[in-house]
């Protein structure tokens, strides 16, 4: 090879793929919340296994806030759906006795 071959090259620059934080949220998720290994994940986004290991210590915690959240929310909802039950059970109950 010439020297003129090997600076060529050398000189021939990669282009560096940029991923918003969106998307490192969902990868990240393929390992925390569908059980995927991070070397399956990385193979099958196609990046490297130490990148998804950074993404995964850095987004981790926020992706357990998130969960946190929407756990908090369902367990109100049920609350509330489990007390419109009882007083429509009540209300069932109240209105079957006074027809008799």
């Amino acid at each position: 090879m010439s020297k003129k071959q090997a600076t060529s090259q050398s000189t021939t620059k990669r282009t560096r793929r940029t991923f918003d934080d969106e998307y490192k949220i969902e990868a990240v998720k393929m390992v925390t919340d569908q059980g995927y290994k991070v070397a399956e994940a990385a193979r099958s986004l196609g990046i490297q296994v130490n990148l998804l290991h950074r993404w995964k210590d850095k987004f981790s915690e926020q992706v357990d806030d998130t969960d946190n959240e929407e756990l908090k929310h369902l367990r109100a909802e049920n609350k509330r759906l489990r007390m419109e039950r009882d007083i429509l059970k009540k209300a069932t109950v109240f209105f079957a006795s006074e027809k008799n």
